[in-house]
């Protein structure tokens, strides 16, 4: 594999007072950091022309890109999947789906197989699977027919699917049996996380207490909080222990409760997410998903009944609407967008920071979190096209 040099970079983590520095990838890993010369010549040079150098993003819940769905069950969708998600900046990814009752579910395997492959852009780290244990009264757009009661041998026939590629998957611990299967991801290394639940506040506290440490889609398939009833956000907001994923396009939280949100979880619990739909990358019309048609309208997508179903907003630009909501820093957004999901996966010591002996997955921002370049272990993965 080839050396890179990427010169002249603001790195995300610098002080403001301190000068650009260089990063040499060595073997698919950052090999040394410094501000002069790199300890060895690098066969390949990408000028950063003092743009902002940030550790590549991982985005834990994305169910498709580029025109392609994990659902399509094949290579070459998330072959395209991964190439849009290096577009926005993202490094690594979560093939997000559900699985469909007495059906084959080739998209499972499809996406087991493919993880660590080489796919022209982001890595695949697993997959999330989003059900099927979740609540019929809080499924959003997922359908029924993806929708089961948990039990051990339930969880046993996705696990056949999915093999070890099964990383993290969404349940609502207050069906019959769901603190069951929650130990039961948990003792696998599963992340398990509350989500399309109608879970009362003591019933999210026994899920915490059961392994789930972690929340899909913040306020999003979920009761609301009040003061009488605090539901399961009650809950989520008392467990310091418990991380949780946001959609930051303004439209699946409102701006106000975003700000109320990010200071009262503050920035280590935060994971900010897409949520991502095959339109994602394209422009704004009429798609498909899982057979149902939706239409995206200025990043938001929705069912012809107005139901939310996700975005097609990139991840690098969920990143630059979580600073104008919440004036937080970059480095701060930034984080949440690899830190914090790395650290969640259990992967924090090889990715989502910019240090020597880390995998050398990167990404050049503008000040406006424009993509500029996105490098995958240590390979040039996207450039933009106009420079």
């Amino acid at each position: 594999m080839a050396s890179l040099l990427i010169r002249n970079c603001r790195r995300y983590d610098a002080p403001p007072t301190d000068g650009h520095s260089n990063v040499l990838v060595q073997d698919g890993c950052i090999g040394w950091i410094g501000a002069g010369e790199p300890p060895a010549a690098p066969e390949q040079v990408l000028d950063a022309g003092g743009r902002l150098l940030a550790p590549g993003f991982i985005d834990v819940h994305i169910q498709g890109a580029g025109g392609a769905d994990v659902l399509d069950a094949t290579p070459t969708a998330l072959a395209a999947i991964a190439k849009a998600c290096a577009r926005c900046g993202v490094t690594s990814y979560l093939a997000t789906t559900v699985y469909k009752i007495g059906q084959e579910n080739r998209h499972l395997e499809v996406a087991s197989e493919c993880i660590g492959r080489d796919l022209g852009g982001a890595r695949l780290l697993g997959i999330h699977l989003e059900g099927p244990f979740i609540s019929l009264r809080k499924r959003g757009m997922i359908q029924p027919d993806c929708l089961a009661d948990p039990s051990p041998s339930a969880l046993e026939a996705i696990l056949a699917r999915t093999g070890d590629g099964l990383a993290m998957m969404t349940v609502a611990p207050e069906l019959p049996c769901g603190l069951e299967v929650v130990r039961a991801l948990a003792d696998r290394g599963i992340v398990a996380s509350l989500g399309h639940t109608h879970a009362t506040y003591e019933q999210a506290l026994a899920g915490f207490d059961a392994g789930i440490n972690h929340v899909t889609h913040l306020f999003n398939a979920m009761p609301s909080l009040h003061h009488r009833d605090p539901g399961p956000l009650g809950a989520i907001f008392e467990r310091s222990d418990v991380t949780v994923q946001a959609i930051t396009d303004g439209v699946h939280i409102h701006p106000s409760v975003l700000r109320l949100a990010f200071a009262a979880l503050g920035p280590s619990r935060f994971v900010t997410i897409t949520d991502g739909m095959q339109a994602l990358g394209l422009p704004d019309g009429r798609y498909v998903y899982n057979g149902i048609p939706y239409e995206t309208r200025n990043g938001a997508a929705r069912y012809k009944d107005g139901t939310l179903i996700g975005t097609a907003v990139g991840l690098n630009q969920m990143l630059a609407r979580l600073v104008n909501v919440t004036g937080c820093s970059e480095a701060t957004a930034i984080r949440t967008a690899t830190e914090n999901p790395a650290s969640i996966l259990g992967l924090a010591k090889k990715t989502g920071a910019i240090q020597a002996g880390y995998d050398a997955d990167m990404v050049l921002l503008e000040e406006d979190f424009t993509v500029y370049a996105t490098v995958v272990g240590g390979r040039i993965v996207y450039r933009r096209e106009s420079d």
